[in-house]
């Protein structure tokens, strides 16, 4: 009871109190877009810089990855991927918190509820920041058993140790970056989104050559270069944020916890946390299998398939984060024929470049696998194979990752979830359990195309019983009782 009347106190002398106003026609014209704008070229305008920007961390990743390996060996690059799921916790929690946030900003958004979602973004970048830090004080004095446990060989140990006590606290700050440019792109604010990404990936591949190769402090520079790259992009999005251009503003008295907007975004966040949780727990057996049936050589692939994948999952995830607030606004206006239309054009959109990244791969896989390593005829002739193995199906992705945007923008949470986790619990992890018994190695690598295909037969049937559902909704009942 004393939460809800310091709410309703601060709601009261806030609309006593003159209010600092955006810059209006651009501010409200990026928001309206939502509404107004032909979807094609919308989705396009929110997607094209998604991409851009996640090509900019991929790439990053990637020559991060091939300065450490170049300058370091392979165990160096193994102990980069074997933390892989310790990173992901983090990802999960920045998720959580920034897309349940984004998809309840853009539907209050599209109910004309704008202090209530400068409400949100308050208590968001508050949790972004609390969360991660506790988790990684928290893991700091475990760090050794914890890189055992999930597959660090005596060999990548002390490489991996090096590396992890440094890049747990440049979580903290990448966890807020993301968390929060999750909501400038819910904002209309897609270019300024890309930026922020742009910013860190220039950054921290400066730093990376800097401290690797210019200075040589091996995977410890590298790490630090992670940590600087993330804080100074996030002390750009603050800023961002104090500037008149932002429709939302981060407000001092926002920074805390309100309770009833909290148990509104967990679950709405709760899907891309546990799509992050099931990635974790993915990594993790698929670190022990591969070290059970290849060794450190076939870590070192996976760390090399990992780097590509951040390059080649990256259209169809930018088509799914360019809807996602589209449709969201639109599911807050009850505008069933936009939110449907751009549901089939991101999957259309995806699934193209998605065959565009499948033909790549098998043209240039040994190329792509030389800017990583060289010296080493086995290590490459592995690596190269575990890539066309693993993303001999990505064609069938797009659909799958499309759908459970359509259920994260509308506020379904239990349908997103299942779908989110069809792919990895359902098919993936069984999968990675059994095929290595009859395969081998290659049945590590074979559990991903398989659970692929799978995921996408599911999601077909789930996104057309969804989509009915939700045109009965909006005709009759409007905004379901979770967002509303």
């Amino acid at each position: 009871m004393d939460t809800e009347k310091q709410e309703q106190e601060i709601q009261v002398q806030e609309q006593a109190a003159p209010q600092e106003q955006p810059e209006p026609d651009k501010a409200q014209r990026q928001v309206d877009e939502y509404a107004k704008a032909k979807l094609g070229p919308l989705l396009l305008k929110f997607a094209i810089p998604a991409i851009i920007g996640m090509l900019c961390g991929g790439v990053q990743n990637i020559i991060c990855r091939i300065f450490v390996g170049q300058a370091c060996g392979p165990e160096a690059l193994a102990a980069v991927q074997i933390g892989f799921p310790i990173t992901t916790v983090f990802m999960a929690l920045a998720m959580m918190i920034g897309m349940g946030s984004m998809t309840l900003i853009s539907i209050r958004l599209g109910q004309q509820r704008r202090d209530d979602a400068d409400k949100l973004l308050g208590q968001a970048a508050f949790l972004l920041f609390l969360i991660p830090l506790i988790c990684t004080l928290a893991t700091l004095p475990f760090l050794d058993p914890v890189l055992r446990f999930i597959g660090s060989s005596d060999a990548v140990l002390p490489y991996a140790h090096d590396y992890f006590q440094i890049m747990l606290f440049s979580m903290v700050f990448f966890a807020m970056s993301v968390g929060l440019n999750n909501i400038i792109r819910a904002q209309g604010a897609p270019k300024i989104a890309m930026g922020t990404q742009i910013l860190a990936a220039v950054l921290t591949i400066g730093l990376n050559w800097l401290f690797v190769w210019i200075i040589p402090w091996g995977v410890k520079g590298s790490a630090l270069g992670m940590l600087l790259g993330n804080f100074f992009s996030l002390f750009w999005i603050f800023g961002y944020f104090m500037r008149k251009v932002s429709y939302l503003k981060i407000r001092m008295k926002y920074l805390r916890i309100f309770p009833h907007t909290l148990r509104a975004i967990l679950p709405l966040g709760l899907t891309p946390f546990l799509v992050q949780g099931a990635n974790a727990i993915q990594q993790f057996i698929m670190n022990i299998s591969l070290v059970t049936y290849g060794g450190d050589s076939a870590m070192t692939a996976l760390s090399i398939t990992m780097a590509i994948s951040s390059i080649v999952l990256l259209p169809f995830l930018g088509f799914s984060q360019g809807a996602t607030p589209i449709m969201g606004y639109n599911y807050g206006a009850k505008n069933f024929d936009r939110i449907k239309g751009t549901l089939i054009r991101a999957m259309g959109y995806g699934t193209a470049f998605a065959a565009l990244g499948v033909i790549c791969i098998f043209i240039w896989a040994p190329q792509m696998v030389h800017l990583f390593i060289t010296g080493n005829p086995e290590v490459e002739a592995l690596s190269v194979h575990a890539l066309k193995l693993f993303f001999s199906c990505l064609v069938f992705i797009p659909v799958g990752v499309c759908s459970g945007a359509l259920f994260q923008a509308t506020g379904k949470v239990v349908r997103s979830m299942f779908l989110a986790l069809s792919r990895q619990f359902i098919f993936f992890i069984p999968l990675l359990l059994i095929l290595p018994h009859w395969f081998g190695l290659d049945g590590c690598w074979l559990a991903a195309p398989a659970s692929d295909v799978a995921a996408f037969i599911i999601s077909i049937i789930v996104v057309y019983m969804g989509l009915k559902s939700i045109k009965k909704e909006l005709e009759t009942t409007g905004v379901g009782k979770l967002v509303a």
